[in-house]
């Protein structure tokens, strides 16, 4: 197989993106942005396609449905609806069956992110009633979630960018609900699958209901108690606090002295005034056992001014995008620029070793934050947090709740029928929320998820090169080589299983816009009809259920529900297959070959 420079120069790109993103050492972004300009430079991407991406109408679609996705939530029209279907006096199999159906309709009109978003915290609410471990219901919600966003053109990024490049490389787009048939019926026996059986797979020692030790995860916050002058536990040492910390279901866990953690007999060390108290425990728990013994959050000036000041608490999910993601608090300098404090780290049930100012934080830690109220919500969208917790804070304004609703409504019913351009449609609706104050213009930008537009914006190009370079005419070749022989089906079942195994590993965005076209090239080698090959991509891409890693949501749950990586594919990796039994059929029935 005799390669063209450029085709090398791309292959080998594409090798070394797919390298990065599984390594995990550096953002989705800056990896795909780099290839981009590294694929100039090599002069395999011209200048005037280089940032053409940018302007790609699947771009502008995407960002455009996460401004709309957060108007939606503002106005609270998802909210009361969600809050009327939540009873933490259900059995657990009906609340799951509920919140996943809520969850997959959700996510066929927003962002299924901005879905899970909304919904997680009402389910972690609700298993705290129910006394039981979130990590029964937050997996499934999460899975759920993710099926639903295949039923519409704006449900997920992998069908935006199926839907564009059906544009450049057959001469029309899909519209809003051409992925519906397919998706529904995959979503419907997903879900199905889900709430009926898929929850019984998951770990049983993760949702033992009757043991406190079990919602350690979820509540398990490390946080470090400062020891003033007048403490009652000033001279007391720390095994005589004990049961202090008992009462108040708090765990000691050492003593910092000037900078320095104390040595493992720590235990008979005579508290002084300004050491550091290092606990264990839930918010409420901390703040009881912190009044109980006369203690602050930190010795600090800067602290002692917020605190004293009008201040709340708020719990929050480190998302993979996030800006704090791989940083410290001090790198951020989360206390001294923003005038937010940093009060406990949640890591699925791991030490925290540095301390905490100084703790790198990771994709899917719970951070426990306080603030003063007039801006710590803005505070929490600038580190692109998700809260796990009602604030108090967000501005919900319900009388607009209809309105949003019946201005969305519109735009897409005018959208569907072919009078308005997609795009233009969103972007009325984002003018239309500005314009009635259910967003402000901070939080349009603020509700991008900028990380993915620069994925998708420098994928593009370098997608677009390997086309037209005839690189996916060599990879079809390939693939049609291997299956020679077999029935056209089986090649797409294929195509079907290696996208989603690549999307289990990668972004999938990215695996969408490389599986894409390489679809389209088998279904030309085997003169098939392309849209059957393209949906096959679209179901794939969609579909990552094995990993933490594969979809945002699975990392998103990951922190909360106290999941380990290979939890995941107990329940990912029968429904994966039953997408692959049940997607093959509808895609042959809807989408002929």
């Amino acid at each position: 197989m005799d390669l063209t420079f450029d085709q090398s120069v791309l292959f080998g790109l594409i090798v070394i993106i797919f390298g990065f993103l599984l390594w995990g050492k550096f953002r989705y972004d800056l990896v795909a942005f780099s290839a981009l300009v590294l694929a100039y430079l090599l002069g395999v991407v011209p200048k005037e396609k280089v940032f053409a991406g940018f302007g790609h109408p699947a771009v502008v679609i995407i960002a455009l449905v996460l401004i709309i996705s957060k108007g939606l939530n503002r106005s609270g029209a998802i909210e009361l609806l969600a809050k009327n279907l939540i009873d933490s006096t259900r059995s657990l199999g009906a609340h799951i069956g509920i919140m996943s159906g809520v969850a997959a309709a959700l996510s066929a009109i927003m962002n299924n992110v901005a879905a899970l978003a909304l919904l997680m915290p009402m389910d972690i609410q609700t298993a705290t009633k129910a006394k039981r471990s979130p990590a029964l219901s937050l997996m499934p919600l999460s899975f759920a979630s993710i099926l639903g966003g295949m039923i519409t053109l704006i449900g997920t990024p992998p069908n935006v960018v199926i839907a564009t490049f059906r544009e450049d490389a057959l001469g029309a787009p899909y519209e809003m609900f051409d992925f519906a048939p397919v998706g529904l019926v995959v979503a419907i026996v997903g879900v199905l699958f889900v709430a009926l059986a898929g929850w019984r797979l998951l770990p049983s020692d993760r949702g033992n209901s009757d043991s406190v030790s079990k919602l350690q995860d979820l509540e398990g916050y490390v946080s470090e108690l400062s020891v003033p002058e007048k403490s009652r536990f000033v001279d007391e040492t720390i095994g005589s606090i004990e049961s202090v910390a008992d009462e108040n279901d708090v765990q000691i866990l050492g003593l910092i002295r000037r900078g320095k953690r104390m040595s493992g007999g720590a235990r008979s060390e005579t508290i002084r005034k300004n050491d550091i108290i290092v606990v264990e425990g839930g918010p409420e728990a901390i703040d009881q056992f912190l009044g109980e013994g006369g203690l602050a959050y930190s010795p600090s000036k800067k602290h002692e001014e917020i605190a004293s000041g009008s201040s709340a608490l708020v719990e929050v999910a480190v998302p993979p995008n996030s800006r704090i993601a791989g940083r410290s608090a001090m790198d951020v300098k989360l206390l001294y620029r923003q005038g937010v404090i940093l009060l406990g780290i949640s890591r699925s049930g791991k030490r925290i070793r540095e301390r905490l100012r100084r703790e790198r934080i990771l994709p899917g830690d719970l951070l426990l934050l306080q603030g003063p109220e007039n801006r710590l919500s803005d505070v929490v969208e600038w580190l692109e947090c998700l809260p796990l917790a009602d604030r108090g804070l967000e501005i919900v304004q319900r009388s607009k709740a209809w309105i949003s609703v019946g201005v969305f409504a519109a735009a897409i019913a005018c959208s569907a029928m072919g009078w308005v351009y997609l795009p233009l449609a969103l972007a009325v609706v984002v003018v239309a929320f500005i314009s009635i104050k259910i967003v402000s213009l901070s939080q349009v930008y603020e509700s991008v998820e900028w990380s993915v537009i620069v994925l998708l914006a420098s994928m593009i190009p370098i997608g677009a090169a390997l086309e037209a370079s005839g690189g996916t005419d060599i990879i079809a070749n390939q693939i049609v080589g291997w299956t020679s022989g077999l029935p056209t089906v089986a090649v797409l079942a294929v195509l079907m299983i290696v996208t989603m195994t690549l999307s289990d590993v990668l972004n999938n965005v990215a695996t969408a816009l490389i599986a894409a076209p390489i679809g389209v090239e088998i279904a030309n080698r085997l003169d098939a009809n392309p849209d059957s090959f393209l949906m096959a991509v679209a179901v794939a891409a969609s579909c990552a259920f094995l990993t933490p890693i594969g979809h945002k949501n699975n990392t998103i749950i990951m922190g909360p529900g106290g999941y380990q990586f290979g939890d995941y594919w107990r329940m990912g990796l029968p429904l994966e297959i039953l997408v692959v039994i049940v997607g093959l059929p509808a895609i042959l029935f809807f989408w002929p070959l």
